[in-house]
């Protein structure tokens, strides 16, 4: 069997890593990643199948590449059947683009002494990419679309997000602090090195 060709992610990698080495705005930044991740998930022909694995037991979280200086990194999130996130943050800008099945992504906000969803849900489906940040909103909670198959997107993160302590928050807006990590396969960063 062929390994898939990650000409792709190098490409969006290399780009991603200039325009991050340029220090633009990060609403500039966020308008051109954006797009750049929205042409990396607008094609289904690189992910190997190693990073698009479901388990029946929890979503899974694989890490593709992890920039040298930790400025940012690009993660596969495979979503099992009905499989959802709990309400939580992220700290840093991040870029969410499917790239298989769909999934419903619902913002929240903190307000008084409660956890209120902050507009409607969002489905979005293949090819599609929202943003999240500290200072455009930041708490959300994304689920699987189907019950009945698996859906894949990609995230990428203004840091090494498998290290960065965030919150998961309950009904009240309490938050409880984690650190995510990245299901144990190592990322394709030999292979990707080589094409790039």
């Amino acid at each position: 069997m062929t390994p898939p060709d990650l000409t792709r992610l190098a490409a969006f990698v290399a780009r991603l890593d200039a325009l991050v080495a340029r220090s633009p705005t990060e609403a500039d930044l966020l308008v051109e990643g954006k797009a750049l991740l929205g042409a990396l998930v607008g094609s289904d022909d690189w992910l190997p199948d190693a990073y698009a694995r479901s388990d029946p037991n929890r979503y899974q979280q694989y890490l593709l590449y992890r920039d040298p200086e930790d400025r940012f990194s690009v993660v596969s999130f495979v979503w099992g059947p009905g499989q959802a996130t709990p309400v939580h943050n992220h700290t840093v800008w991040g870029l969410i683009g499917v790239l298989r099945g769909a999934e419903l992504s619902q913002a929240f906000e903190i307000g008084g002494d409660r956890l209120r969803p902050a507009g409607p849900e969002r489905r979005l489906t293949p090819g599609q990419v929202e943003a999240v940040s500290p200072s455009i909103g930041d708490i959300h909670r994304v689920a699987n679309a189907f019950d009945d198959r698996a859906s894949v997107s990609i995230h990428v993160y203004g840091a090494d997000i498998g290290k960065v302590e965030r919150s998961t928050f309950d009904a009240a807006g309490r938050p409880k602090r984690f650190v995510s990590g990245y299901a144990p396969v190592a990322p394709p960063v030999l292979a990707l090195e080589q094409t790039l």
